[in-house]
């Protein structure tokens, strides 16, 4: 069993500051676990905890059975790949796959079948003789990923590790390392994988499971569509998914037995009916209004009732190809819509249109505890 549990962690530096605050999470034997967040969120801090790099000042960390609290990143199961790749310079690509298993004084004809299995695995076979210098980004990342997989260990732990390489390069690494987890568990190997990014694309594309995470405390734990569909607070809702929802400051009110969102320009959107139940006691308070672009149209887009249609004037529209991304402003707050091409009225810069809010797909946040009212 692959399987890793913390309970309770924490993490308080002498000078008193806390990082990690009593985080409670069981990843999965074999599965896929993503730590997202904004920088200084403690995800590489917990990850380090994990590793046994970083001392734990509280709590309990378990790989498959075994607490390892004070067991040294040796004997924990584990391998590292760090975003700087950090191979050595002088050996060659064999070379540095081969060194933590000759260290480990495994047989030489065992170090050659395994160092051959992943190169094969990771497509860098022909790279095996070349050193670090002659090799590209992308390259060199697939060693460092190589030399974590030659030690089969019972967990991989990844520190950002495609950070440094350009966008292309990314999304051909984010697409390798995802098909290696598949991979190896298809081959019925330990395929436990903790994935440290600030990218929310990068964990969404990639994870079983997302654990989103914010000044040391755990926001959410769930698969990325519910993260998106279902976020239980405003900080989830706005940090997850491109471009980001819209999150706004709004007052519901009640005219004439019906519920409505005031905007900050005045205006009052219709709230629908299956969603009143659960707002009646905040009528009359301020909320937090939430919609994503893709769920604010025009006249093109499916035509709405007239209550669910806002006046907005365009500040700048981005051609994406495919589809556009319009952002306008209503009154003095700035909204971001996203219209499939085909569906485009050719709206731009300084002009006024329609914009159709669905609020079947809206969320509302409580004011102070920023949680989601409506799940």
């Amino acid at each position: 069993m692959a399987e890793v549990r913390l309970k309770k962690v924490e993490k308080q530096y002498p000078n008193g500051f806390k990082a990690v605050h009593g985080i409670d999470l069981h990843i999965e034997d074999g599965e896929f676990m993503v730590f997202v967040g904004p920088s200084g969120c403690a995800k590489s801090t917990t990850l380090r905890m994990v590793a046994g790099l970083e001392e734990i000042t509280g709590g309990e960390i378990y790989i498959g059975e075994k607490l390892v609290n004070d067991l040294p990143p040796k004997d924990r199961g584990i391998a590292m790949v760090f975003q700087n790749y950090a191979l050595y310079p002088h050996m060659t690509v064999y070379e540095n796959m081969a060194f933590g298993l000759k260290m480990a004084k495994v047989p030489k004809n065992e170090i050659d079948i395994r160092v051959r299995e992943a190169a094969e695995k990771l497509e860098i076979t022909d790279l095996l003789m070349r050193k670090p210098k002659e090799m590209s980004g992308g390259q060199r990342q697939r060693v460092a990923v190589g030399r974590a997989i030659v030690r089969k260990p019972e967990v991989f732990l990844f520190d950002e590790p495609l950070s440094n390489l350009d966008a292309k390069l990314r999304v051909s690494m984010r697409v390798r390392i995802t098909q290696l987890h598949k991979q190896l568990k298809s081959e019925g190997q330990n395929a436990t994988m903790i994935y440290v990014t600030h990218d929310q694309v990068e964990a969404m594309t990639m994870g079983d499971r997302i654990c989103v995470l914010n000044y040391g405390k755990i926001m959410q734990v769930d698969t990325p569509l519910n993260l998106y569909n279902f976020p239980k607070n405003k900080f989830v809702a706005g940090f997850i998914g491109s471009p980001a929802m819209n999150i706004v400051e709004a007052k519901l009110i009640d005219d004439n037995n019906k519920i409505y969102l005031e905007i900050s320009s005045g205006d009052k959107i219709e709230v629908p009916k299956n969603k009143i139940e659960k707002l009646k006691s905040y009528i009359g308070k301020k909320v937090w209004f939430g919609i994503r672009p893709e769920n604010i149209g025009n006249e093109k887009t499916n035509p709405l009732p007239e209550e669910l249609k806002v006046k907005g004037k365009v500040n700048i529209v981005e051609q994406m190809g495919n589809e556009e991304f319009i952002y306008f402003v209503i009154g003095d707050t700035q909204y971001s819509s996203r219209i499939p091409v085909e569906k485009s009225t050719g709206i731009n810069f300084n002009q006024e249109g329609q914009f159709y809010f669905d609020m079947e797909k809206c969320h509302i946040f409580d004011f102070e505890t920023e949680e989601n009212i409506l799940f």
